[in-house]
């Protein structure tokens, strides 16, 4: 296997077990294959854009594991139960699955169309419920348990002003979590979410390409940088392996402290 990608569990913990990441052909959704293909675990990427999707597959078949890409928008209910018919057409299980895709832009709440708000709304709640939905089912069939991560984001419950869609969207998933975690704990499936702080990717780096704003967004960072996707996948990765059997529930948060604030350090 190819040891390029760093990983803080033991190579082969998740050794030929499934996992299904939307979102996985770019950004934080990609950093997380990476980690669990590392680890041993076949892959199934869902997203909207197949060439990328392919692309990425293709990447992740370098480190030894099965990959299959199935180009998939999770906003249609009948395309997420078509990903999970691949994915058990072909390896016949679903152990893992996280909710990577996305939405978001930025806009004056009084400004935001009906349709804007469908496609965050859409992408990132119904989404993740149909997903979660029907990855659950096919656990609970199977009768061995899984796991379920979200990706989520701190305004969820500090608010975040122009992103009205997504921060409603978040918090939705932050109580959709929850409420499973609970309900399907007996099934021996544990529900938990991510919540990455600014994290330099190729989609975020944009939003801060200008040295004032920059320099502003970092000021709010306790320890004054922004996360890698690497620090977001091993969180993802430790959450989804047998090391964190007793977590459940739990919206485990990586953002250098930024949502804390400095307090009396300011």
């Amino acid at each position: 296997m190819d040891n390029a990608v760093p990983t803080m569990l033991p190579v082969g913990c998740l050794k030929d077990q499934v996992g299904v990441i939307t979102g996985g052909g770019s950004g934080i959704g990609f950093g997380i294959a990476q980690q669990l293909a590392a680890l041993g675990a076949h892959l199934v990427l869902a997203g909207r854009h197949a060439e990328k999707l392919e692309q990425a597959a293709e990447q992740l078949r370098g480190l030894g594991v099965e990959v299959v890409a199935v180009p998939t928008d999770v906003r249609q209910p009948q395309e997420v139960e078509h990903l999970f018919a691949v994915t058990r057409e072909r390896f016949h299980r679903v152990d893992m699955l996280v909710n990577a895709a996305a939405g978001n832009f930025i806009v004056d709440s009084e400004k935001l169309s009906v349709n804007g708000w469908n496609a965050v709304v859409g992408s990132v709640l119904h989404g993740t419920f149909y997903c979660t939905r029907a990855a659950g089912l096919a656990m609970i069939e199977q009768g061995h348990g899984g796991r379920i991560l979200s990706v989520v984001a701190s305004y969820a419950w500090t608010g975040g002003p122009k992103t009205v869609h997504s921060v409603a969207a978040k918090a939705g998933v932050i109580a959709l979590t929850r409420t499973l975690a609970v309900e399907w704990a007996h099934y021996g499936i544990r529900v938990n979410a991510i919540c990455p702080g600014p994290t330099d990717t190729e989609g975020a780096r944009p939003l801060w390409e200008d040295p004032e704003t920059r320099q502003r967004v970092l000021a709010r960072i306790p320890v004054g940088r922004f996360g890698t996707v690497t620090e977001v996948a091993q969180a993802a990765s430790y959450l989804l392996s047998p090391y964190a059997d007793f977590v459940n529930g739990e919206v485990l948060v990586i953002d250098g402290g930024e949502w804390l604030g400095k307090g009396l350090t300011s």
